[in-house]
Protein backbone atom coordinates (compact mmCIF):
# COMPACT_ATOMS: atom_id res chain seq x y z
CA UNK A 1 0.00 0.00 0.00
CA UNK A 2 2.81 2.38 0.80
CA UNK A 3 4.46 1.95 -2.42
CA UNK A 4 0.82 2.69 -4.13
CA UNK A 5 0.48 5.76 -2.07
CA UNK A 6 4.76 7.04 -2.83
CA UNK A 7 3.63 6.75 -6.47
CA UNK A 8 0.29 8.39 -6.44
CA UNK A 9 2.19 11.20 -4.62
CA UNK A 10 5.40 11.50 -7.31
CA UNK A 11 2.80 11.17 -9.84
CA UNK A 12 0.92 14.51 -8.21
CA UNK A 13 3.95 16.26 -7.65
CA UNK A 14 4.53 15.85 -11.49
CA UNK A 15 1.38 17.04 -12.47
CA UNK A 16 1.70 20.52 -10.18
CA UNK A 17 5.53 20.95 -11.67
CA UNK A 18 4.03 20.43 -15.66
CA UNK A 19 1.25 22.59 -14.78
CA UNK A 20 2.78 25.90 -13.03
CA UNK A 21 5.35 25.41 -16.12
CA UNK A 22 2.27 25.99 -18.48
CA UNK A 23 1.20 29.00 -16.21
CA UNK A 24 4.07 30.68 -15.86
CA UNK A 25 4.65 29.88 -19.53
CA UNK A 26 1.47 31.46 -20.55
CA UNK A 27 2.32 34.49 -18.05
CA UNK A 28 5.08 34.89 -20.08
CA UNK A 29 3.62 34.53 -23.13
CA UNK A 30 0.97 37.36 -22.10
CA UNK A 31 3.41 39.59 -20.96
CA UNK A 32 5.29 39.87 -24.28
CA UNK A 33 2.43 40.40 -26.07
CA UNK A 34 1.71 43.40 -23.70
CA UNK A 35 5.49 44.55 -24.13
CA UNK A 36 4.66 44.45 -28.17
CA UNK A 37 1.59 46.17 -27.57
CA UNK A 38 3.29 49.38 -25.55
CA UNK A 39 6.46 49.15 -28.04
CA UNK A 40 3.81 50.72 -30.30
CA UNK A 41 3.55 54.03 -28.45
CA UNK A 42 6.35 55.87 -26.61
CA UNK A 43 4.05 57.19 -23.79
CA UNK A 44 2.76 53.36 -22.87
CA UNK A 45 6.45 51.99 -22.39
CA UNK A 46 5.14 49.86 -19.04
CA UNK A 47 1.24 50.51 -19.35
CA UNK A 48 0.32 46.89 -19.90
CA UNK A 49 2.73 45.76 -16.63
CA UNK A 50 0.89 48.43 -14.28
CA UNK A 51 -2.78 47.58 -15.23
CA UNK A 52 -1.87 43.60 -14.48
CA UNK A 53 -0.52 44.54 -11.46
CA UNK A 54 -2.62 47.10 -10.55
CA UNK A 55 -5.13 45.07 -11.20
CA UNK A 56 -3.91 42.00 -9.35
CA UNK A 57 -3.43 44.31 -6.45
CA UNK A 58 -7.01 45.60 -6.61
CA UNK A 59 -8.35 41.80 -7.08
CA UNK A 60 -5.92 40.90 -3.95
CA UNK A 61 -7.99 43.14 -2.12
CA UNK A 62 -11.12 42.44 -2.55
CA UNK A 63 -10.92 38.56 -1.71
CA UNK A 64 -10.99 37.12 -4.56
CA UNK A 65 -8.98 33.62 -5.19
CA UNK A 66 -5.53 33.36 -6.26
CA UNK A 67 -6.69 31.61 -9.42
CA UNK A 68 -8.88 34.60 -10.08
CA UNK A 69 -6.05 36.81 -9.31
CA UNK A 70 -3.84 34.81 -11.64
CA UNK A 71 -6.70 34.95 -14.31
CA UNK A 72 -7.36 39.36 -13.84
CA UNK A 73 -3.04 39.24 -13.95
CA UNK A 74 -3.27 37.75 -17.56
CA UNK A 75 -5.96 39.59 -18.61
CA UNK A 76 -4.28 42.90 -18.00
CA UNK A 77 -1.40 42.56 -19.78
CA UNK A 78 -3.57 41.67 -22.73
CA UNK A 79 -6.42 44.23 -22.41
CA UNK A 80 -5.13 46.46 -25.31
CA UNK A 81 -3.88 43.42 -27.64
CA UNK A 82 -6.29 45.01 -30.01
CA UNK A 83 -4.66 47.90 -30.37
CA UNK A 84 -2.22 46.13 -32.69
CA UNK A 85 -5.11 46.64 -35.09
CA UNK A 86 -4.98 50.40 -34.55
CA UNK A 87 -2.90 52.88 -36.97
CA UNK A 88 0.13 54.80 -35.46
CA UNK A 89 -1.19 57.72 -36.90
CA UNK A 90 -4.52 57.64 -34.57
CA UNK A 91 -3.00 55.84 -31.46
CA UNK A 92 -0.25 58.34 -30.90
CA UNK A 93 -2.29 61.55 -32.31
CA UNK A 94 -1.53 64.61 -30.53
CA UNK A 95 -4.81 66.66 -30.30
CA UNK A 96 -8.33 65.51 -29.66
CA UNK A 97 -9.47 62.53 -31.92
CA UNK A 98 -12.83 63.06 -34.99
CA UNK A 99 -15.75 60.82 -34.51
CA UNK A 100 -14.27 58.71 -36.98
CA UNK A 101 -10.89 58.04 -35.56
CA UNK A 102 -12.84 57.56 -32.00
CA UNK A 103 -15.02 54.82 -33.71
CA UNK A 104 -11.59 53.19 -34.75
CA UNK A 105 -10.19 53.71 -31.42
CA UNK A 106 -13.54 52.17 -29.58
CA UNK A 107 -13.01 48.59 -32.26
CA UNK A 108 -9.56 47.64 -29.94
CA UNK A 109 -11.51 45.67 -27.25
CA UNK A 110 -13.70 43.72 -29.67
CA UNK A 111 -9.82 43.13 -31.71
CA UNK A 112 -8.49 42.37 -28.64
CA UNK A 113 -11.04 39.29 -27.81
CA UNK A 114 -10.73 37.96 -31.21
CA UNK A 115 -7.21 37.36 -31.55
CA UNK A 116 -6.95 35.77 -28.13
CA UNK A 117 -10.30 33.80 -28.66
CA UNK A 118 -8.69 31.10 -31.01
CA UNK A 119 -6.38 30.33 -27.27
CA UNK A 120 -8.59 27.79 -24.94
CA UNK A 121 -6.74 28.73 -22.04
CA UNK A 122 -8.12 32.54 -23.24
CA UNK A 123 -11.08 31.77 -24.02
CA UNK A 124 -11.90 29.12 -21.49
CA UNK A 125 -14.32 29.78 -18.19
CA UNK A 126 -11.62 32.25 -16.36
CA UNK A 127 -13.30 35.02 -18.37
CA UNK A 128 -9.96 36.46 -20.23
CA UNK A 129 -11.17 36.89 -23.00
CA UNK A 130 -14.34 38.67 -21.84
CA UNK A 131 -12.73 41.22 -19.64
CA UNK A 132 -10.79 42.23 -22.66
CA UNK A 133 -13.52 42.73 -24.72
CA UNK A 134 -15.63 44.80 -22.42
CA UNK A 135 -12.96 46.97 -20.13
CA UNK A 136 -14.21 50.23 -21.49
CA UNK A 137 -17.61 49.29 -20.57
CA UNK A 138 -19.06 51.83 -18.03
CA UNK A 139 -21.05 51.12 -14.36
CA UNK A 140 -23.63 53.37 -15.87
CA UNK A 141 -24.27 51.84 -19.59
CA UNK A 142 -22.80 54.49 -21.65
CA UNK A 143 -19.44 52.75 -22.23
CA UNK A 144 -18.32 50.28 -25.46
CA UNK A 145 -18.65 47.81 -27.20
CA UNK A 146 -21.92 46.58 -26.06
CA UNK A 147 -23.10 49.47 -23.81
CA UNK A 148 -23.25 46.83 -20.42
CA UNK A 149 -24.46 48.61 -17.25
CA UNK A 150 -23.44 47.59 -13.93
CA UNK A 151 -23.00 43.68 -12.45
CA UNK A 152 -23.69 42.92 -16.19
CA UNK A 153 -20.25 43.61 -16.92
CA UNK A 154 -17.71 40.85 -15.92
CA UNK A 155 -15.91 41.30 -12.32
CA UNK A 156 -12.40 41.25 -14.16
CA UNK A 157 -13.61 43.86 -16.73
CA UNK A 158 -14.83 46.64 -13.92
CA UNK A 159 -11.37 45.74 -11.80
CA UNK A 160 -9.34 46.40 -15.42
CA UNK A 161 -11.38 49.53 -16.35
CA UNK A 162 -9.87 51.24 -12.90
CA UNK A 163 -6.74 49.92 -13.23
CA UNK A 164 -6.19 50.82 -16.68
CA UNK A 165 -7.28 54.27 -15.71
CA UNK A 166 -4.80 54.72 -12.98
CA UNK A 167 -1.98 53.94 -15.37
CA UNK A 168 -2.94 55.95 -18.49
CA UNK A 169 -3.83 59.33 -16.17
CA UNK A 170 -0.28 58.36 -13.96
CA UNK A 171 1.47 58.39 -18.09
CA UNK A 172 2.39 60.98 -20.59
CA UNK A 173 0.08 60.92 -23.57
CA UNK A 174 0.76 62.73 -26.60
CA UNK A 175 -2.01 65.33 -25.68
CA UNK A 176 -1.23 66.06 -22.02
CA UNK A 177 1.10 65.57 -19.48
CA UNK A 178 1.34 62.94 -16.35
CA UNK A 179 -1.16 64.00 -13.57
CA UNK A 180 -0.77 64.21 -9.95
CA UNK A 181 -1.55 61.03 -8.06
CA UNK A 182 -4.03 63.11 -5.70
CA UNK A 183 -5.67 64.07 -8.47
CA UNK A 184 -5.85 60.43 -10.01
CA UNK A 185 -7.12 59.31 -6.56
CA UNK A 186 -9.49 61.97 -6.73
CA UNK A 187 -10.94 61.28 -10.35
CA UNK A 188 -11.35 58.09 -9.88
CA UNK A 189 -13.66 58.80 -6.84
CA UNK A 190 -15.50 61.09 -8.83
CA UNK A 191 -16.76 58.37 -11.55
CA UNK A 192 -17.76 55.73 -8.73
CA UNK A 193 -20.68 54.90 -9.82
CA UNK A 194 -20.95 56.54 -13.35
CA UNK A 195 -17.78 54.97 -15.18
CA UNK A 196 -16.80 52.62 -12.17
CA UNK A 197 -18.08 49.84 -9.85
CA UNK A 198 -18.22 51.66 -6.32
CA UNK A 199 -17.13 48.43 -4.53
CA UNK A 200 -14.11 48.01 -7.08
CA UNK A 201 -13.13 52.15 -5.93
CA UNK A 202 -13.67 51.12 -2.28
CA UNK A 203 -10.90 48.30 -2.86
CA UNK A 204 -8.69 51.01 -4.59
CA UNK A 205 -8.34 53.40 -2.12
CA UNK A 206 -7.50 51.30 0.64
CA UNK A 207 -4.39 50.32 -1.30
CA UNK A 208 -4.09 53.81 -3.04
CA UNK A 209 -0.81 54.26 -1.60
CA UNK A 210 0.72 50.98 -2.12
CA UNK A 211 -0.10 51.46 -5.45
CA UNK A 212 1.83 55.05 -5.76
CA UNK A 213 4.74 53.41 -4.23
CA UNK A 214 4.67 50.85 -7.20
CA UNK A 215 4.00 53.06 -9.89
CA UNK A 216 6.81 55.47 -9.03
CA UNK A 217 9.06 52.74 -8.40
CA UNK A 218 8.69 51.67 -11.42
CA UNK A 219 8.70 54.73 -13.44
CA UNK A 220 11.28 56.82 -12.19
CA UNK A 221 10.41 59.38 -14.05
CA UNK A 222 6.79 60.29 -12.70
CA UNK A 223 6.71 62.88 -10.05
CA UNK A 224 3.12 62.54 -8.19
CA UNK A 225 3.26 65.34 -6.90
CA UNK A 226 3.20 67.61 -9.86
CA UNK A 227 2.04 67.87 -13.48
CA UNK A 228 5.45 67.18 -15.01
CA UNK A 229 7.44 64.27 -14.63
CA UNK A 230 10.76 64.83 -12.79
CA UNK A 231 13.76 65.90 -15.24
Amino acid sequence: MKDIIDIVGAQNKQNETQLNIVQQTIHQFAESLGNAIDAKDSCTSSHSEDVAVITQEICLQMGLCQEDCTALHIAGHLHDIGKIGIPDSILNKKGGLTDAEYEVIKQHPVTGAGIVGPVEFFSGDNGIARMILHHHERFDGRGYPEGLKGEDIPLGARIIAVADTISAMMQDRPYRDAIPFEQVVKEIVNCSGTQFDPTVVDAFLIISDKIEKYVCEINPAYDGSSFFPKL
